[in-house]
């Protein structure tokens, strides 16, 4: 069983010495006499789909070997305390009652009030007001929670999705709450779009609650389809290369292009008799879309003029700035393009065959994320630096884009041709990159353990 790897133990490692630990509150925070629920949810490496998926496109994803760890306590005074182990020895504590909760109170309350708070708190927090508001769950008992991740922030692996997934999972175990694991990647999606306040699609949390190590899961987010699992050729191999490089703040950003991508959504809904609004732009292929609607998608609109055609929002997550003018036409056409990518690669993988091909789609990718200006300096050069290794066969710029990290696909001799990648970039920029290989398991196939402190 995966639960005897060396993360496992050294989690557990972790809770026996908590008495000794410098930060009090962490000694405070259990009973040592009461047993704790332990539960994982891994980053996750996106290969091909991205930021395609809230468009309803297909997505290869793969969990990583890093993952995030929540140990939970039940309490009686129905109070939540929480604290993470993010940046040793840097540590954070956040406590609240879950009677603030009760009525419950509205998402956009909630997000208000966690704006003033640590960043982290919403995730955590969320997981207990999604349950009030999407289940009826009512919390008798209040919990303790300790988090400790592996999953470095700000790199583009979804340390988010990884929190989200391995508290919703402590929570529905300790509170017996029975959900399948579908709901608990939407629900945890709910968490991060309507209490963090952060327009993300659903491909994160599926991969961390459904993750199987060293398989690529193949999603159609329509909403959340696991379609299946892909085992990767023997002799092909994943990493990936930390830019280094946190969300940049040149360029667009994610939520600037979602919104163009919607903006089309609903303009082409006006053009094609069914195609109703809530249809799917990554249902077109390429060539319907370059014979029907190109041309009828204008490249630039503003927010302004799309709020008086249209009447609303085209998104339910994502806000119209009437006084911002958007691009439109590259961000619809990029689903459209990319789910014909993704369904090219997993058609190849399937044969194992034309992996140079491979390579040449995960550029095309990125060549995209790049029209979008969602691409940057460091991971351009990660991307150009692979292109002049023979041992490897493409790159491309990981989930939202603006920084992070970038897949890398070679072979089971491309080691050292990562690795020339990696001394190049540093030498080139000062920055010496993490890299991420290897894979885990999502939290279903975890499942949980019961610890009782040592006597």
């Amino acid at each position: 069983m995966y639960r005897d790897a060396s993360d496992v133990q050294s989690f557990l490692d972790l809770l026996n010495t908590l008495d000794d630990h410098p930060f009090a509150p962490v000694r405070q925070l259990f009973n040592t006499k009461a047993e704790l629920i332990i539960t994982r949810a891994p980053g996750r490496l996106d290969l091909m789909g991205g930021i395609a998926d809230y468009s309803g496109s297909h997505v290869l994803e793969f969990p990583i070997a890093e993952a995030m760890f929540v140990a939970l306590q039940l309490n009686d005074d129905r109070r939540l305390n929480a604290i993470t182990l993010f940046d040793e020895p840097h540590h954070s504590s956040f406590t609240m009652s879950l009677s603030d909760f009760d009525a419950p109170v509205e998402y956009e309350r909630a997000r208000e009030f966690f704006q003033h708070d640590s960043g982290w708190a919403a995730y955590v927090a969320g997981v207990f007001l999604v349950l009030m508001r999407e289940r009826n769950q009512r919390f008798e008992s209040g919990a303790n929670i300790l988090i400790s991740s592996r999953v470095p922030p700000g790199k583009g692996v979804s340390s988010s999705a990884a929190l989200e997934v391995a508290v919703m999972q402590a929570v529905t175990v300790a509170f017996n709450i029975k959900i399948d694991g579908r709901d608990k990647a939407l629900l945890c999606q709910r968490v991060e779009n309507l209490v963090v306040g952060a327009p993300c699609g659903v491909m994160d949390q599926m991969t961390a609650v459904f993750g199987e190590r060293d398989r690529l899961l193949l999603l159609l987010c329509q909403p959340a389809e696991l379609k299946s699992m892909i085992t990767l050729p023997p002799q092909l191999m994943l990493w990936g290369i930390d830019s280094g490089i946190r969300h940049s703040v040149s360029g667009s950003d994610y939520g600037t292009v979602r919104a163009g991508a919607f903006m089309g959504t609903r303009i082409i809904a006006d053009l094609k008799p069914d195609f109703s609004e809530g249809g799917y732009l990554a249902n077109i292929s390429p060539d319907e879309f370059e014979r029907e609607y190109v041309d009828q998608v204008p490249e630039r609109m503003s927010g302004a003029e799309f709020l008086r055609r249209f009447k609303t929002e085209s998104d339910s997550v994502t806000a119209i700035d009437p006084q911002k003018e958007y691009a439109v036409r590259k961000p619809t056409a990029h689903p459209i393009y990319e789910n014909a990518r993704v369904q090219r690669f997993v058609e190849l993988l399937e044969r194992n065959e034309g992996f140079s091909e491979l390579g040449e789609l995960m550029y095309e990718a990125h060549q995209s994320y790049t029209a979008l200006r969602l691409n940057s300096a460091g991971t351009d050069l990660i991307v150009e630096l692979v292109r002049k290794e023979a041992g490897l066969f493409g790159a491309k710029i990981t989930g939202g884009g603006s920084g992070g990290t970038v897949a890398v696909l070679g072979d089971d001799v491309s080691r050292a041709a990562v690795e020339r990648v990696v001394d190049s970039y540093a030498k080139e920029t000062g920055h010496h990159p993490y890299v991420f290989s290897g894979s885990s398991p999502g939290c279903l196939a975890f499942g949980h353990l019961r610890f009782s402190f040592a006597r």
